[in-house]
């Protein structure tokens, strides 16, 4: 028998963050960014008002990355107040797919309502029309060595 893993077990403590504005909702952005996941894994509970993601996050935040390879955790990405949702360039009937998060924005609207948009690699892209703005990033698993042993590198 397998024990489950446990986050006492890991390098560093667990996120479980939240925004409500937006310069949370940057900070959320920052630590999501480069997390891939299978489209398998996004889930939108319209009874619920909740789009919600499993990503396999990149460890950003892993002050001792120097004296360790690279890691990955997995985290829930949830967004709540959800009314609608739209995405583009991104072929949903393909569960082989795997996506990349690049940024996580809002589009205020009237008041508190506006539009959280997943910024996705590929001009692929997800937009959530809300209510109010209620993003919850939360990790689920211990960390794990990143399978590339890098960490993501961008050309600017």
């Amino acid at each position: 028998m397998t024990e489950d893993a446990r986050f006492e077990d890991a390098r560093g403590g667990a996120l479980n963050l939240g925004a409500l504005d937006l310069d949370d909702l940057q900070v959320i952005s920052g630590l999501s960014q480069d997390a891939i996941f299978p489209i398998t894994e996004m889930k939108w509970q319209k009874g619920a008002r909740r789009f919600a993601l499993l990503l396999n996050r990149f460890r950003w935040e892993d002050a001792g990355a120097a004296r360790h390879a690279p890691e990955r955790v997995q985290s829930v990405l949830v967004i709540d107040n959800v009314l609608g949702v739209a995405s583009q360039g991104i072929d949903r009937s393909d569960p082989d797919v795997i996506l990349s998060l690049l940024t996580v924005t809002f589009e205020p609207g009237e008041d508190v309502s506006g539009h959280v948009l997943l910024t996705l690699a590929g001009d692929g892209a997800i937009r959530l029309e809300v209510e109010a703005l209620n993003v919850t990033l939360k990790d689920v698993t211990r960390p794990y060595v990143a399978p590339s042993g890098k960490a993501p590198h961008h050309d600017v």
